[in-house]
């Protein structure tokens, strides 16, 4: 165990060293492009392997290939690049392949910027290419967090075999914070009865995601369903700040979760009843979290890098059953912590009445 000073891209490399990824496939794209640059220059030695594909399709299909032999795999990106990449990962949900995507966010839509945002959101929780599949999605707030992170992502992709998602964003990605490099844990045990490999004396396996027919389409859906729902209930994460007695809640992930620590800081010192909620895992979402908290709440704001997306998650978390405002920046603009609470102000009024200006 050791503690060094990188960069968040770095650290993700550095992380899945250490998980024992064997293979990286990849197209250089700013704010991600870190990742590849240090796994080409650190992950040959480990007995691995780095390819830069002749595009994000092109690296997609190639994790889609690798996945398939059983070997830990890897790809990142950012925004414009995880979109050309959707169809892929809808096939590799389908198979059912094991993989970790990592997310590098950038401002959009289109080409967009190279600051930070939250703007794919819905293309990371919603299923961003076709069929109704699920990633599991992990977002870090620090450099800890995304060593940490990306390590439990390849295990989360053993164990349910499914790809899972690291969705970070360009601020995290290029900050330099300290990062203790952990050993890495025992991994679990998995069963890998379905992996392609030497076919010598068994019967011949095939991982393909056509359904020939309806009745096994809806078959092959079912038992995907099955699975979501046990990630659901097993597997929502958050972090909780002040909650206990909080009449008003902030809701944000990532970069803008961070923010918001000092926000619910500062409100405290003003006498606001103030707390968090952090989601940690984007989905499945931290229902868990937030529901039990609704009946002693005045008034809820989420905090996004978007146009508003999560919101709609908190939503349905809350049942709508407090009001619910969003606070948003755009363009690759961070808020400050002063302007959140100047916001929360305005919308409520944290003097008992709980009254909403609307």
């Amino acid at each position: 165990m050791e503690k060094v000073l990188l960069k968040g891209n770095e650290i993700i490399g550095e992380a899945a060293i250490r998980s024992g990824c064997k293979l990286f496939f990849g197209y250089p794209i700013t704010p991600s492009t870190e990742v590849i640059e240090y796994l080409s220059a650190n992950l040959p030695s480990q007995g691995g392997t780095v390819l830069q594909a002749e595009d994000e399709i092109g690296a997609i299909n190639m994790c889609y290939g690798a996945a398939c032999t059983g070997n830990r795999v890897l790809t990142a990106s950012s925004s414009p690049g995880i979109s050309l990449k959707q169809e892929g990962i809808s096939y590799a949900a389908a198979v059912e392949l094991p993989m970790v995507l990592v997310n590098v966010n950038r401002c959009g839509p289109g080409l967009g910027g190279l600051g930070p945002a939250q703007s794919d959101y819905f293309q990371s929780t919603k299923g961003g290419g076709h069929g109704d599949y699920r990633l599991i999605v992990l977002a870090p707030s620090k450099a800890q967090e995304l060593y940490d992170y990306t390590m439990e992502a390849f295990d989360l992709a053993d164990r349910y075999r499914n790809p899972v998602m690291v969705h970070t964003d360009g601020f995290l990605g290029q900050t330099m914070e300290p990062v203790v490099l952990k050993d890495r844990p025992e991994a679990p045990e998995v069963d890998q009865s379905w992996v392609v490999n030497g076919c010598k004396g068994r019967e011949k396996r095939i991982l393909a995601s056509y359904s020939l027919t309806n009745e096994v389409g809806e078959e092959n859906n079912l038992h995907w369903e099955k699975k979501y729902k046990e990630i659901e209930e097993k597997e929502q994460r958050w972090e909780s700040f002040h909650t206990e007695d909080a009449e008003y809640l902030l809701v944000s992930f990532g970069t803008t979760g961070r923010i918001c620590k000092s926000t619910v800081l500062n409100a405290r010192k003003k006498g606001i009843k103030l707390g968090l909620i952090r989601p940690i895992t984007l989905w499945p979402f931290p229902v868990k979290g937030i529901r039990p908290l609704v009946d002693q709440l005045k008034g809820i704001v989420t905090v996004e890098l978007n146009t508003g997306q999560m919101i709609e998650d908190v939503k349905l978390a809350a049942e709508c059953k407090v009001p619910i405002h969003l606070y948003r920046r755009q363009g690759g603009m961070l808020p400050t912590e002063d302007e959140i609470l100047a916001y929360l102000e305005d919308i409520f009024q944290p003097d008992g009445s709980g009254e909403v200006h609307e």
